[in-house]
């Protein structure tokens, strides 16, 4: 059995189950008599001087240029604001509460405040609060966790939530990962296990009563999965995936933090494809300049409801704050064909290749893509966004498009919301868009080349269909004529060009698409390495001779026989 969450830091963990149980206080909600009133705002005093005095010894063990450092002292400032101690001394007197629920209450109004700020940053600081609260609550009532013990055997800690004071407080001897059921990628603790470089999993619905203290686990923080008390066979499967990761990792990790550079100079820009927040996290891990194809589609794969704006606005904040000012290239919804999404209503066509899809299909649905194009603009005031439209034709499908985005523009400048600026471009996917491309490049800032879909419609064979997509190859004399004729156009008009496709993702292609004058690929997560390493051993001179060559081939067998007598 295994259960999904969020990875907000890399890794296999292997390790026993332990939970950490915070102290459950049933507050008791009725007016004190008023002679307590002292008592109890003597009791609130103690308990912030305590728990400050926790902090502070917390804080002294670390550098002060640290995350963990900078978060216990956003804590502390809290503790000594003298407004917010003042509102619960008031609550005390005044509405006769007991210093738990004047507590309770004036920290939840605090967060909840934060919760509704537009700024996702700040919004996320919401739970610190109400955990710093409850922690406070836990100090009136003599409960408050002093630290914690050493692991004495491999651990995988399971809780609700972990504040920046507490993970400073864990014994990081034998604590193999850690696991939590609420908290994001913008999360303090996320932000925390990423440096520690402990694997970690946050979001993760786990039930307490399934899993006892000390059942053994296996955290997959590369695919998203923790198992419970593996079999043989699984707990096999995952050594050997950890030792082959651990072989992978060492082998490339010479690529990490160099540029994506040829030996003679030539510089390229090497971003990764993802589909998730998950992907994200592994950007990092690879080195790779930022992302060069974000699929939002797949945010609607397994929902029943389409995300409202403010869910959209969210994760891509989210995304722009892990990527921490690296390149962001985000695809409007590329819906139809063989995406089937349960939260969408998609009418059957005989031949949905060919039918609703892209570009058209959000035009023809302008409130969902409005609601999109609203939460970019708005994301876009918090980090560098280039905007990428899918199965874009002609040019009057632009015209559309820019027309839609200066309506909500428009409609965001009403209601004070704002927007940032965006670049934009298209995926080139049909013959019909490099045809027309000349027209559509006043309009772009840059292009990316989709030779999945290309492939399948230069040579009309379906590319789900295993026995064509053999026979009639992206490495192609027409795909390759056609790469080669978007490339020439964009330099022309001074556009960058990328290529997004699976072709960008084969490490024995990308001299020659090098060579062919790219500036930039997009590629999976698990090749970049292997991608970063070829352009590393190359030199520009023998790429672009590479090229020259590959292209004056007329046969499939000939220009595969190119590649791979290239040395």
């Amino acid at each position: 059995m295994s259960i999904t969450g969020i990875i907000v830091s890399s890794g296999i963990a292997f390790g026993q189950a332990l939970h950490l149980i915070h102290a459950e206080h049933h507050l008791d909600y009725r007016p004190i008599p008023l002679s307590n009133i002292p008592q109890q705002q003597g009791k609130f005093v103690k308990a912030l001087a305590e728990l400050q005095a926790q902090l502070t010894f917390s804080q002294a063990t670390l550098n002060s240029d640290s995350d963990n450092y900078q978060l216990i002292e956003a804590d502390l400032l809290l503790l000594q604001d003298d407004e917010l101690i003042e509102q619960v001394n008031d609550a005390i007197r005044t509405l006769q509460l007991s210093a738990s629920v004047a507590v309770e209450r004036i920290f939840a109004h605090q967060a909840n405040e934060l919760a509704s700020l537009d700024d996702p940053y700040l919004a996320n600081r919401a739970q610190d609060v109400r955990a710093l609260g409850q922690r406070v609550v836990a100090a009136i009532n003599g409960h408050l966790d002093q630290g914690f013990k050493k692991f004495d055997t491999p651990t995988i800690l399971l809780a609700q939530d972990l504040t920046p004071a507490e993970f400073a407080l864990l014994p990081r001897e034998n604590l193999c990962g850690i696991v939590l059921k609420t908290g994001g990628l913008t999360s303090h603790t996320a932000i925390l296990a990423r440096a520690a470089g402990i694997p970690a999993m946050l979001g993760c619905q786990f039930d307490t009563d399934l899993i006892p203290n000390g059942m053994p686990l296996v955290l997959d923080a590369l695919n998203g999965e923790l198992c419970l008390n593996p079999n043989p066979e699984q707990q096999a499967k995952l050594t050997v995936t950890f030792h082959h990761e651990q072989l992978r990792r060492a082998a490339l990790q010479a690529y990490k933090n160099v540029p994506a550079q040829t030996l003679d100079g030539h510089q390229v820009g090497l971003m990764a494809n993802v589909g998730n927040l998950n992907d994200i996290i592994h950007v990092s891990d690879v080195g790779a300049d930022g992302i060069g194809l974000f699929r939002t589609e797949f945010m609607l794969m397994n929902v029943s409801t389409l995300p409202d704006e403010k869910a959209q606005y969210s994760l891509y904040c989210e995304a722009l704050h892990a990527l921490g000012g690296k390149t962001f290239t985000i695809r409007t919804l590329d819906i139809g064909a063989d995406k089937k999404l349960p939260c969408l209503y998609q009418e059957q066509e005989d031949n949905p290749a060919l039918g609703l899809r892209g570009i058209r299909y959000t035009l023809a649905h302008t409130e969902l893509f409005k609601t999109q194009l609203r939460a970019i603009l708005r994301a876009a005031n918090h980090g560098p966004i280039r905007l990428m439209f899918p199965m874009v034709n002609q040019v009057e499908e632009l015209d559309e498009v820019f027309t839609l985005i200066a309506q909500c523009q428009d409609a965001l400048e009403e209601e004070e919301k704002g927007y940032g600026e965006l670049s934009y471009g298209i995926v080139v996917e049909t013959p019909a868009a490099v045809l027309n491309l000349r027209a559509m490049l006043p309009r772009l800032d840059f292009v990316s080349i989709g030779t999945n879909d290309l492939t399948q419609y230069v040579m009309a064979a379906d590319r789900a269909n295993p026995q064509l997509t053999r026979d009639y190859p992206s490495l192609s004399p027409a795909v390759l004529a056609l790469i080669n004729m978007t490339i020439l156009q964009a330099k022309s008009a001074n556009v960058k060009v990328s290529l997004c496709g699976e072709l960008a993702s084969s490490p024995h292609i990308t001299p020659l698409l090098i060579g062919m004058g790219l500036d930039e690929l997009s590629v999976n997560l698990n090749s970049l390495l292997e991608v970063k390493a070829a352009i590393c051993q190359g030199n520009m001179q023998q790429f672009a001779t590479l090229a020259h060559t590959a292209l004056q081939q007329d046969r499939i067998s000939d220009l595969q026989q190119c590649i791979t007598s290239y040395k």
